[in-house]
């Protein structure tokens, strides 16, 4: 005898901030749209004045394990993407030992499933242990249970112009993208941390210029148009490279054999260059925090979909790599739980975006980017129940203690916000709501 389908109603959302409905969700999967819907036997969620968006997808999470799980956990960074309202997250491949074969890929999406919390997908690295000489198993990685398609070497340039168009092309035989970390070592080497200009100089602070992520993505836009593949620019940070995007897509777009696509991370949309004025190395991050008028260049660019998502790049570190005189703490800041409320007041509440185009930018297109077909879909009947519930009138002030991270490095301390997520669905089971995971 067959189990009872599980039911699910979540009665009076506004779907992606618009029109106000109700979804009835049967083993997972969303059934019926509309309102005044019935359901005998369903447990009912009360989303009266809640916005509700399809799961969201970060296309740039670091969970540290294996290696490192004194900063994070799978399970740990699982927790933190579902407070989030991530349903799914691209784990990053600079682990110890580097997610650079099979084996160790498949041992991540284990670790994923296990936690049972998010939908955890590998992210190769292009070359062997990082070293940017030799390419890693892409083909193999691939092929794996993990289905690896995103690979990135990120927290280091594939500097080497035959290496990176190697990779393009092995990759382009199975629809892959390689996730380039922007950052020509010979302008801006391992010691910059603080972007080049008046305020490096005041501090002291060795410089990391704008130019030396511009020419990288003015490389690789051409590499990907010689081989016709696909390449993805990792945490864009500056007007310059802006600028290259828009003359690049424009020209993917004419041509249809190759395709670029571009992030944009939380904390470069909303904090400058400033910050660094004190020394807190809980603003030290790569690339480097920029001046106003990148950070305006980069809202018009998500905006106008010149930049394609959000990825939240979330890095915990123990304290005792953080606590450290800022040039010899280590890089990175948390993202997976406050990204959303980040991105809300910065392109919501300004006007300059709708829900349905946060929707966009943080759930349908990381998911197409990253070739997730079971995530990113809309709020209708067929499409898997990754739903996010968002409180879009919320006062919330963030507490670095109270994070389930395992990491504290967190950008955001002090800081109020006027939207929250209130539950989170992943397949129609919940994995975070009312301030608690389930």
């Amino acid at each position: 005898m067959s189990a009872a389908p599980q039911r699910l109603l979540i009665r009076g959302a506004r779907v992606l901030g618009e029109t106000t409905a109700d979804l009835l969700v049967v083993d997972g999967t969303i059934t019926e749209v509309g309102g005044g819907l019935e359901a005998a036997g369903a447990e009912v969620v009360d989303a009266d004045g809640l916005v509700a968006l399809p799961g969201l997808v970060d296309l740039h999470t670091h969970l540290r394990e294996p290696g490192r799980e004194d900063a994070e956990t799978v399970l740990t960074g699982s927790r933190a993407a579902a407070v989030g309202g991530f349903t799914a997250v691209l784990a990053m491949a600079n682990t110890n030992p580097v997610t650079d074969t099979a084996e160790a890929a498949e041992r991540v999406h284990d670790l994923g499933v296990a936690a049972g919390l998010v939908d955890v997908v590998p992210v190769g690295a292009v070359t062997k242990g990082l070293a940017g000489e030799e390419l890693a198993e892409l083909g193999l990685m691939h092929r794996s249970r993990a289905r690896v398609t995103v690979f990135s070497d990120d927290g280091k340039c594939v500097a080497d112009p035959r290496v990176m168009r190697r990779a393009l092309e092995y990759v382009k035989a199975f629809g892959g993208v390689v996730s380039q970390h922007s950052q020509d070592p010979s302008l801006a080497g391992p010691s910059a941390c603080c972007h080049e200009g008046e305020l490096s100089g005041r501090l002291g602070l060795p410089g990391w210029p704008g130019i030396a992520e511009e020419v990288v993505v003015a490389r690789d836009v051409m590499l990907a148009r010689h081989t016709g593949s696909r390449v993805h620019v990792a945490h864009a940070s500056t007007a310059g490279t802006v600028e290259v995007l828009r003359w690049a897509k424009a020209q993917a777009a004419q041509d249809g054999t190759w395709a670029v696509t571009a992030e944009v991370t939380p904390h470069h949309l909303l904090l400058t260059t400033d910050l660094l004025s004190g020394y807190d190395p809980t603003y030290k991050v790569n690339p480097p925090l920029r001046p106003d008028e990148d950070v305006e260049a980069l809202r018009e660019a998500l905006a106008d979909g010149t930049i394609d998502a959000v990825a939240t790049d979330h890095a915990p570190h123990a304290r005792h790599d953080k606590e450290h005189a800022f040039v010899d703490a280590a890089f990175g800041m948390l993202g997976l739980e406050t990204a959303l409320p980040v991105v809300a007041q910065v392109m919501v509440e300004s006007g300059r975006m709708t829900w349905a185009d946060l929707a966009r930018v943080m759930s349908t297109t990381p998911a197409r980017i990253a070739g997730l077909a079971g995530q990113g879909q809309g709020l209708e009947v067929g499409a898997p129940a990754n739903i996010t519930l968002v409180d879009p009138s919320a006062d919330v002030t963030v507490d670095r203690a109270a994070s389930v991270s395992l990491s504290r490095n967190n950008p955001w301390h002090g800081r109020t916000f006027g939207a929250a997520v209130r539950t989170t669905f992943l397949r129609g089971r919940a994995t975070f709501r009312d301030g608690a995971l389930t």
